[in-house]
């Protein structure tokens, strides 16, 4: 135990010196016998140092000279820009290709680069459905009478003491669930804000968020966003007396997989506090870091109860359960009454079964896992964008989440693609859903929750044919 606890350690600690460039492409690691005399570990230890390191691509070995440091694959494709959405209310949806992009779910033989979800592949099915069968003995009833208003208890409680590894120190008290975190941005928005007023959103942003901001009669004002640290503060500050209302996922948001610095988190609550204006934040990707540490939230820093936190298991562990919840602050009546009108109580037999999950630590174990795979599919997403796709495409850098985002040149149209492409059974995520405004039309954003098989690869290098073809490259 100890020496796992080492292993994942050291890697870590040399993984993050690689990312941040301290360690260099090219630059030789001590030796494994080394490695052993500067931690005090075995052979065998350190041999999975290294093996972990080379998994993630981050190091090679070469024959009679050691272990040196790779160039990483992303470092060899620009960044994307930085948005530039107008700096007004904009309500062109993009509702007609929302609908067809999703019209094609749940149909056989296509390769969904569309869908913002892990494949079943990298979820615990057996275990969640042993877990059912156990909430249907336990509960009273089993399962069939309605939860208290804010919810099951046993999930409540689990929810609150994992908040620890971000420094949220919740209590039971604190949290209220949902059906799945879209339910709970829907009562924080019904909440906070009334037809006419203006929410505050990153550009390009969760299509859900969008639909869901004008269907409650709200103006969208999409802000410019970096592709790695997030909304750009200066841009919110100017238009601070503008906003109502403002929604943001700091870690690993959809479909930049940006992550905001400590200081901004810091910043923006502060910002918002001192104006008044209330911060609704999806941290629904805050477990699928790929470092050795979870990010904190906004709501770490929240000292006012100005921060509705709000997330789910949906891209973790069960898309289906629909498993959400919400720490609502000082907003909590106004939300257990919109519950109370809207829902009454939640699943009774689903909720149960993730609280148990996640009492037994199985859901720790399971997202270590599903951590390294959605790294390893990043990397193995980059290679083949790399090989297939025309030179100047770009590519963000997430360093957790389910999303990368790609951005191909102006003469590409990835609406005209997704045409294309489902001819030939593979459906893609065009930019231009991911924003009210005319913008993103040269862009896609893809799942890494689809695992990269060979035959998934053949499809990429298909896909990137038919962006040659458009490009006329």
């Amino acid at each position: 135990m100890k020496d796992d606890f080492l292993y994942r350690e050291i890697s870590g600690n040399i993984a993050r010196l690689i990312r941040e460039k301290v360690l260099k492409a090219g630059d030789k690691l001590p030796s494994v016998r080394l490695l052993c005399q500067e931690h005090g570990i075995s052979m065998n230890t350190a041999k999975r140092v290294f093996w972990e390191l080379e998994a993630q691509s981050l190091i090679e070995s070469k024959p009679q000279s050691g272990y040196f440091v790779s160039q990483l694959p992303y470092q060899r494709l620009p960044l994307p820009a930085i948005s530039k959405p107008l700096p007004v209310g904009n309500n062109n949806e993009p509702d007609g290709l929302i609908k067809k992009i999703y019209s094609t779910r749940g149909k056989k033989g296509i390769t969904y680069f569309s869908m913002g979800m892990p494949s079943s592949e990298l979820l615990p099915l057996a275990k969640l459905n042993k877990e059912i069968m156990l909430a249907t003995r336990r509960l009273p009833a089993s399962g069939t009478e309605y939860e208290p208003l804010e919810g099951n208890e046993n999930l409540r409680r689990m929810i609150a003491s994992r908040s620890v590894s971000w420094r949220g120190n919740l209590r039971e008290s604190d949290v209220i669930t949902t059906a799945g975190c879209m339910n709970a941005l829907s009562f924080c928005m019904m909440a906070l804000a009334k037809a006419g007023d203006t929410i505050a959103m990153e550009s390009p942003c969760y299509p859900g968020s969008l639909l869901l901001a004008r269907s409650l009669g709200l103006k969208v004002l999409e802000l410019p966003t970096h592709p790695a640290t997030g909304v750009e503060i200066d841009a919110l500050k100017k238009v601070i007396n503008k906003i109502n209302l403002c929604l943001l996922v700091p870690n690993f948001n959809t479909p930049f997989g940006s992550c905001m610095p400590e200081e901004n988190k810091k910043e923006v609550v502060a910002l918002l506090a001192k104006h008044g204006i209330p911060l609704i934040e999806d941290d629904i990707y805050g477990d699928l870091y790929f470092g050795t540490q979870r990010p904190k939230c906004c709501k770490t820093f929240d000292e006012e109860g100005n921060v509705l936190l709000s997330s789910s298991f949906s891209k973790t562990l069960a898309p289906g359960y629909r498993v959400g919840w919400v720490v609502p602050g000082k907003h909590k009546e106004q939300i257990l009454k919109l519950k109370f009108v809207h829902a009454l109580s939640s699943s009774s037999i689903t909720h149960e079964a993730v609280a148990n999950f996640l009492a037994s630590g199985r859901y720790d174990t399971h997202l270590r896992k599903m951590r390294a795979a959605l790294q390893q599919n990043y990397i193995r997403y980059i290679d083949a964008i790399t090989e297939f796709f025309p030179e100047g495409t770009k590519v963000s850098r997430p360093q957790g989440g389910l999303a990368l985002w790609v951005e191909f040149d102006k003469k590409v149209n990835t609406s005209d693609l997704f045409d294309i492409a489902i001819k030939q059974k593979i459906s893609i995520a065009p930019g231009r859903m991911y924003t009210l405004q005319d913008q993103f039309e040269n862009c896609m954003r893809v799942s890494l929750g689809l695992v990269v098989t060979e035959e998934v690869r053949g499809k990429l290098k298909v896909l990137g044919r038919m962006v040659r073809g458009m490009g006329d490259f």
